[in-house]
């Protein structure tokens, strides 16, 4: 099983799946604003001993919902996090409510990162916020085999076919994209929320303001406003 170190609210289960390095605790003030309406986990995808191994932790999630009783959940992920719930609704679509997927890697195909690095270096540095700095740190300190194995399997793997399983399966899926993401192209995220016949949301601000990649939990008042435009189950009165 994965830790479970933020589990708060009451009421429709979502889980969150977080980014590359990132931690569980990196999302809590979003948990803490969805909390009102729902109950919020965030396991930890990286926090366990040995290799980090895609069949492994896709059974260690699975064995963390069972845990906790969470027979059907909507699911939120963010950038890698992403590539984790795809496998999931993939392999389990009836345990899905819904599903959000917010600048994700999880795209038909080997994931563009390396590719958008390369393209958009100093995109890379927009990235460094305290927040995801300090999470990206200390998870590299803490699990740098798991991460090391992740981004392996990230630049790697080939999930060619999975969102159209989900689309084939009738799952409600939605696409949110920051309006100047600078590490991962709109244009993925356009053709992979076409494969899973989902709504695609580019993120906007009141005051027009650019929108980045770490939206989720740099600005998530305004992330919350997103998801309560898309009118998911999770969150209704």
């Amino acid at each position: 099983m994965l830790e479970i170190p933020v589990d708060v609210g009451t009421g429709p289960p979502v889980v969150v799946l977080h980014g590359y390095a990132m931690r569980p605790d990196t999302y809590r003030s979003l948990a803490g604003l969805l909390a009102p309406h729902c109950r919020v986990v965030i396991p930890d995808l990286f926090g366990f001993r040995g290799p980090w191994r895609y069949p492994d932790v896709l059974d260690r999630f699975t064995a963390t919902l069972d845990g906790l009783g969470l027979d059907k959940v909507t699911l939120l992920g963010h950038s890698f996090g992403g590539g984790i719930e795809l496998g999931f609704a993939t392999r389990f679509p009836r345990r899905v409510t819904e599903l959000v997927f917010s600048d994700t890697l999880a795209v038909s195909r080997e994931w563009g990162l390396a590719d958008e690095a390369m393209r958009h270096p100093l995109g890379l540095l927009e990235l460094a916020t305290p927040i995801a700095a300090a999470a990206f740190a200390r998870t590299w300190i803490t699990h740098p085999r798991q991460l090391v194995d992740a981004a392996w399997w990230g630049f790697t793997s080939d999930r060619d076919g999975e969102g159209e399983v989900c689309a084939r399966e009738g799952l409600v899926s939605h696409v949110l994209w920051a309006n100047r993401d600078s590490i991962l192209s709109r244009r993925d995220g356009e053709r992979f929320a076409r494969e899973l016949k989902a709504s695609f949301t580019v993120a906007s601000a009141s005051d027009g303001r650019p929108i980045d990649h770490d939206w989720m939990f740099q600005e998530p008042d305004l992330f919350v406003a997103h998801l309560e435009g898309l009118e998911l189950e999770a969150l209704a009165p």
